[in-house]
Protein backbone atom coordinates (compact mmCIF):
# COMPACT_ATOMS: atom_id res chain seq x y z
CA UNK A 1 0.00 0.00 0.00
CA UNK A 2 1.07 3.57 -0.66
CA UNK A 3 2.39 5.97 1.95
CA UNK A 4 1.24 9.56 1.45
CA UNK A 5 2.46 12.76 3.12
CA UNK A 6 0.09 15.74 2.93
CA UNK A 7 0.85 19.18 4.30
CA UNK A 8 -2.20 21.20 5.30
CA UNK A 9 -4.16 17.96 5.37
CA UNK A 10 -6.32 18.47 8.44
CA UNK A 11 -9.13 20.31 6.67
CA UNK A 12 -10.51 21.38 3.32
CA UNK A 13 -8.88 20.11 0.16
CA UNK A 14 -5.98 18.50 2.00
CA UNK A 15 -8.30 16.39 4.12
CA UNK A 16 -10.37 15.43 1.07
CA UNK A 17 -7.22 14.10 -0.59
CA UNK A 18 -6.22 12.26 2.57
CA UNK A 19 -9.59 10.52 2.65
CA UNK A 20 -9.44 9.67 -1.07
CA UNK A 21 -6.14 7.85 -0.67
CA UNK A 22 -7.37 6.30 2.57
CA UNK A 23 -10.10 4.54 0.58
CA UNK A 24 -7.27 2.63 -1.12
CA UNK A 25 -5.89 1.53 2.25
CA UNK A 26 -2.97 3.95 2.15
CA UNK A 27 -1.00 5.13 5.13
CA UNK A 28 -1.53 8.88 5.38
CA UNK A 29 0.68 11.26 7.34
CA UNK A 30 -0.91 14.68 7.74
CA UNK A 31 1.45 17.55 8.56
CA UNK A 32 -0.63 20.47 9.78
CA UNK A 33 -0.20 23.33 12.23
CA UNK A 34 -3.72 22.87 13.65
CA UNK A 35 -2.88 20.57 16.55
CA UNK A 36 -6.46 20.59 17.85
CA UNK A 37 -7.58 18.71 14.72
CA UNK A 38 -5.12 15.86 15.27
CA UNK A 39 -7.40 13.19 16.69
CA UNK A 40 -10.38 13.83 14.44
CA UNK A 41 -8.09 13.81 11.39
CA UNK A 42 -6.56 10.47 12.34
CA UNK A 43 -10.00 9.05 13.11
CA UNK A 44 -11.41 10.23 9.78
CA UNK A 45 -8.53 8.61 7.87
CA UNK A 46 -8.84 5.35 9.80
CA UNK A 47 -12.61 5.25 9.29
CA UNK A 48 -12.12 5.76 5.55
CA UNK A 49 -9.94 2.66 5.37
CA UNK A 50 -6.45 4.11 5.75
CA UNK A 51 -3.89 4.32 8.52
CA UNK A 52 -3.67 7.83 9.91
CA UNK A 53 -0.70 9.72 11.33
CA UNK A 54 -0.50 13.38 12.31
CA UNK A 55 2.51 15.60 12.91
CA UNK A 56 2.00 19.15 14.14
CA UNK A 57 4.04 21.21 11.71
CA UNK A 58 4.34 24.72 10.33
CA UNK A 59 5.82 24.68 6.82
CA UNK A 60 7.64 27.96 7.51
CA UNK A 61 9.67 26.36 10.31
CA UNK A 62 12.70 24.39 9.17
CA UNK A 63 13.09 22.91 12.66
CA UNK A 64 9.53 21.56 12.59
CA UNK A 65 10.01 20.21 9.08
CA UNK A 66 13.20 18.46 10.15
CA UNK A 67 11.20 16.88 13.00
CA UNK A 68 8.56 15.79 10.46
CA UNK A 69 11.25 14.12 8.34
CA UNK A 70 12.59 12.33 11.38
CA UNK A 71 9.09 11.10 12.21
CA UNK A 72 8.36 9.78 8.71
CA UNK A 73 11.79 8.12 8.50
CA UNK A 74 11.26 6.45 11.88
CA UNK A 75 7.59 5.49 11.89
CA UNK A 76 6.56 5.05 8.24
CA UNK A 77 7.60 3.22 5.13
CA UNK A 78 9.19 5.35 2.44
CA UNK A 79 6.95 8.17 1.23
CA UNK A 80 5.42 7.39 -2.17
CA UNK A 81 3.47 10.61 -2.75
CA UNK A 82 4.22 14.06 -1.32
CA UNK A 83 1.31 16.51 -1.56
CA UNK A 84 2.17 20.13 -0.80
CA UNK A 85 -1.26 21.47 0.09
CA UNK A 86 -0.52 23.93 2.91
CA UNK A 87 -1.49 27.40 1.78
CA UNK A 88 -3.15 30.69 2.69
CA UNK A 89 -5.12 33.32 0.74
CA UNK A 90 -4.49 37.03 0.36
CA UNK A 91 -6.58 39.77 -1.22
CA UNK A 92 -5.85 43.42 -1.80
CA UNK A 93 -4.89 46.00 -4.37
CA UNK A 94 -1.40 46.56 -5.71
CA UNK A 95 -1.21 49.71 -3.59
CA UNK A 96 -2.68 48.34 -0.37
CA UNK A 97 -0.96 44.98 0.09
CA UNK A 98 1.89 45.42 2.52
CA UNK A 99 5.33 43.89 2.05
CA UNK A 100 4.74 42.00 5.28
CA UNK A 101 1.77 40.21 3.68
CA UNK A 102 3.82 39.51 0.56
CA UNK A 103 6.59 37.96 2.65
CA UNK A 104 4.09 35.97 4.74
CA UNK A 105 2.27 34.40 1.79
CA UNK A 106 5.46 33.65 -0.14
CA UNK A 107 6.95 31.94 2.91
CA UNK A 108 3.94 29.62 3.18
CA UNK A 109 2.58 29.08 -0.33
CA UNK A 110 5.86 28.92 -2.23
CA UNK A 111 8.74 28.32 0.13
CA UNK A 112 6.77 25.73 2.10
CA UNK A 113 6.72 23.53 -1.00
CA UNK A 114 10.38 24.27 -1.69
CA UNK A 115 11.36 23.20 1.83
CA UNK A 116 9.41 19.93 1.58
CA UNK A 117 10.94 19.14 -1.80
CA UNK A 118 14.45 19.67 -0.49
CA UNK A 119 13.73 17.20 2.31
CA UNK A 120 12.08 14.41 0.30
CA UNK A 121 13.39 14.63 -3.28
CA UNK A 122 16.76 13.07 -2.31
CA UNK A 123 14.91 9.97 -1.05
CA UNK A 124 12.75 9.80 -4.18
CA UNK A 125 15.79 10.13 -6.40
CA UNK A 126 17.71 7.38 -4.60
CA UNK A 127 14.72 5.04 -4.87
CA UNK A 128 14.04 5.96 -8.48
CA UNK A 129 10.35 6.54 -7.82
CA UNK A 130 7.85 8.80 -6.10
CA UNK A 131 5.38 11.50 -7.00
CA UNK A 132 5.04 15.15 -5.94
CA UNK A 133 1.80 17.15 -6.12
CA UNK A 134 2.11 20.90 -5.71
CA UNK A 135 -1.24 22.53 -5.01
CA UNK A 136 -1.24 25.77 -6.96
CA UNK A 137 -4.44 27.41 -8.22
CA UNK A 138 -6.26 28.59 -11.30
CA UNK A 139 -4.99 31.97 -10.09
CA UNK A 140 -1.52 30.83 -11.11
CA UNK A 141 -2.67 30.34 -14.71
CA UNK A 142 -5.26 33.10 -15.18
CA UNK A 143 -4.76 35.67 -12.40
CA UNK A 144 -7.53 37.87 -11.01
CA UNK A 145 -7.26 41.50 -9.91
CA UNK A 146 -6.85 42.24 -6.19
CA UNK A 147 -5.03 38.98 -5.51
CA UNK A 148 -1.53 40.04 -6.50
CA UNK A 149 0.58 38.31 -3.87
CA UNK A 150 -1.55 35.16 -3.95
CA UNK A 151 -1.46 35.03 -7.75
CA UNK A 152 2.32 35.37 -7.74
CA UNK A 153 2.86 32.50 -5.29
CA UNK A 154 0.62 30.18 -7.29
CA UNK A 155 2.18 31.15 -10.64
CA UNK A 156 5.58 30.52 -9.08
CA UNK A 157 4.40 27.08 -7.96
CA UNK A 158 3.39 26.28 -11.53
CA UNK A 159 6.84 27.32 -12.77
CA UNK A 160 8.56 25.42 -9.95
CA UNK A 161 6.51 22.33 -10.80
CA UNK A 162 7.50 22.58 -14.46
CA UNK A 163 11.14 22.78 -13.36
CA UNK A 164 10.69 19.73 -11.16
CA UNK A 165 8.93 17.81 -13.94
CA UNK A 166 11.88 18.27 -16.29
CA UNK A 167 14.64 17.91 -13.72
CA UNK A 168 13.29 14.85 -11.91
CA UNK A 169 11.92 12.85 -14.84
CA UNK A 170 15.25 11.07 -15.47
CA UNK A 171 15.02 9.66 -11.93
CA UNK A 172 11.54 8.19 -12.34
CA UNK A 173 9.87 10.87 -10.20
CA UNK A 174 6.44 12.09 -11.25
CA UNK A 175 5.25 15.66 -10.72
CA UNK A 176 1.75 17.15 -10.90
CA UNK A 177 0.56 20.70 -10.32
CA UNK A 178 -3.03 21.09 -9.19
CA UNK A 179 -4.80 24.27 -10.35
CA UNK A 180 -8.35 24.35 -9.04
CA UNK A 181 -10.56 27.42 -9.24
CA UNK A 182 -12.68 28.28 -6.20
CA UNK A 183 -13.66 25.32 -4.02
CA UNK A 184 -15.99 25.46 -1.02
CA UNK A 185 -13.47 25.02 1.79
CA UNK A 186 -12.39 27.09 4.79
CA UNK A 187 -9.46 28.67 2.93
CA UNK A 188 -11.10 32.10 3.00
CA UNK A 189 -10.92 32.12 6.81
CA UNK A 190 -7.13 32.49 6.71
CA UNK A 191 -6.87 36.03 5.35
CA UNK A 192 -4.34 38.19 7.21
CA UNK A 193 -5.89 40.63 9.69
CA UNK A 194 -4.90 43.70 7.72
CA UNK A 195 -7.02 42.46 4.80
CA UNK A 196 -10.21 41.96 6.84
CA UNK A 197 -12.03 44.46 4.61
CA UNK A 198 -11.75 41.95 1.74
CA UNK A 199 -13.21 39.07 3.77
CA UNK A 200 -16.74 39.27 2.38
CA UNK A 201 -15.47 39.42 -1.21
CA UNK A 202 -13.22 36.38 -0.79
CA UNK A 203 -15.93 34.42 1.03
CA UNK A 204 -18.44 35.09 -1.79
CA UNK A 205 -15.93 33.87 -4.36
CA UNK A 206 -15.26 30.68 -2.40
CA UNK A 207 -18.97 30.02 -1.91
CA UNK A 208 -19.50 30.24 -5.67
CA UNK A 209 -17.29 27.21 -6.18
CA UNK A 210 -18.89 24.74 -8.58
CA UNK A 211 -16.57 21.81 -7.85
CA UNK A 212 -16.34 20.13 -4.45
CA UNK A 213 -13.20 19.28 -2.52
CA UNK A 214 -14.00 15.58 -3.03
CA UNK A 215 -14.16 16.07 -6.80
CA UNK A 216 -10.81 17.84 -6.78
CA UNK A 217 -9.36 15.04 -4.67
CA UNK A 218 -10.65 12.44 -7.14
CA UNK A 219 -9.11 14.33 -10.07
CA UNK A 220 -5.80 14.51 -8.22
CA UNK A 221 -5.86 10.80 -7.38
CA UNK A 222 -6.41 9.92 -11.04
CA UNK A 223 -3.72 12.36 -12.19
CA UNK A 224 -1.12 10.80 -9.90
CA UNK A 225 -2.09 7.31 -11.10
CA UNK A 226 -1.73 8.47 -14.72
CA UNK A 227 1.33 10.67 -14.12
CA UNK A 228 -0.56 13.69 -15.46
CA UNK A 229 1.24 17.00 -15.00
CA UNK A 230 -1.34 19.81 -15.20
CA UNK A 231 -4.61 19.29 -13.32
CA UNK A 232 -7.34 21.84 -14.10
CA UNK A 233 -10.50 20.79 -12.28
CA UNK A 234 -13.12 23.34 -13.37
CA UNK A 235 -14.57 23.24 -16.90
CA UNK A 236 -14.94 27.03 -17.17
CA UNK A 237 -11.35 27.44 -16.01
CA UNK A 238 -10.20 25.13 -18.80
CA UNK A 239 -11.99 27.31 -21.34
CA UNK A 240 -10.50 30.54 -19.97
CA UNK A 241 -7.01 29.04 -19.89
CA UNK A 242 -7.43 27.86 -23.48
CA UNK A 243 -8.55 31.34 -24.50
CA UNK A 244 -5.46 32.86 -22.89
CA UNK A 245 -3.16 30.43 -24.70
CA UNK A 246 -4.68 30.74 -28.16
CA UNK A 247 -6.12 34.28 -28.22
CA UNK A 248 -4.12 36.21 -25.63
CA UNK A 249 -5.02 39.71 -26.84
CA UNK A 250 -8.72 38.95 -26.76
CA UNK A 251 -8.34 37.25 -23.37
CA UNK A 252 -6.75 40.31 -21.74
CA UNK A 253 -9.32 42.65 -23.30
CA UNK A 254 -12.16 40.47 -22.06
CA UNK A 255 -10.83 40.04 -18.52
CA UNK A 256 -10.08 43.76 -18.16
CA UNK A 257 -13.61 44.57 -19.33
CA UNK A 258 -15.19 42.09 -16.92
CA UNK A 259 -13.23 43.37 -13.93
CA UNK A 260 -13.31 47.12 -14.69
CA UNK A 261 -16.39 47.99 -12.62
CA UNK A 262 -15.22 46.08 -9.56
CA UNK A 263 -11.73 47.54 -9.85
CA UNK A 264 -12.91 51.14 -10.03
CA UNK A 265 -15.34 50.63 -7.14
CA UNK A 266 -12.69 49.00 -4.97
CA UNK A 267 -10.13 51.75 -5.52
CA UNK A 268 -12.77 54.37 -4.79
CA UNK A 269 -13.44 52.73 -1.41
CA UNK A 270 -9.78 52.60 -0.35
Amino acid sequence: MKTILITGGASGLGLAMALRWAKQGATICVADRTEELKQQTITAINNAGGVGHFVSCDVTSQAQLDALKTYTDTHLNAIDVLINCAGVPTAGSIESESLEVWQWVIDINLLGSVRLAKLYVPDFRKRGQGHIVNVASQAGLTPMPFMGSYNVTKAALVAYSETMKLELAPFGIGVSVLCPAFVKTNLDKSLPKEQAAMQSVVTKLVERGTVSADQVAEATFKAVAGNTFLIITHSDAKRIYGLKRWLPSFYYWLMARKSKRFTLKSYANE
